[in-house]
């Protein structure tokens, strides 16, 4: 099955976590900035770096976004 991406949830999983943007910004060594982006939807995460936020907030990769089933037709010609 094929997914969108949906909203970024990376807020809500920090506020579970009990830890701050800069704070997780800091744990891996980026800018604070860099981490509102992708809370904004400014800026979509790279994998290599969903992974290493999952793990710095222990979340699973997959609770970082909303994930949209894509549904599409399949054409026959």
């Amino acid at each position: 099955m094929k997914f969108e991406l949906g909203r970024c949830l990376l807020n809500e999983r920090l506020l579970e976590s009990g830890k701050s943007a800069e704070w997780l910004a800091k744990d891996l060594l980026i800018k604070p900035e860099r981490v509102y982006d992708f809370i904004e939807n400014k800026r979509v995460m790279p994998l290599k770096m969903a992974i290493s936020i999952a793990d710095s907030i222990g979340c699973d990769v997959r609770a970082l976004y909303e994930l949209i089933p894509y549904e599409y037709e399949v054409k026959r010609y």
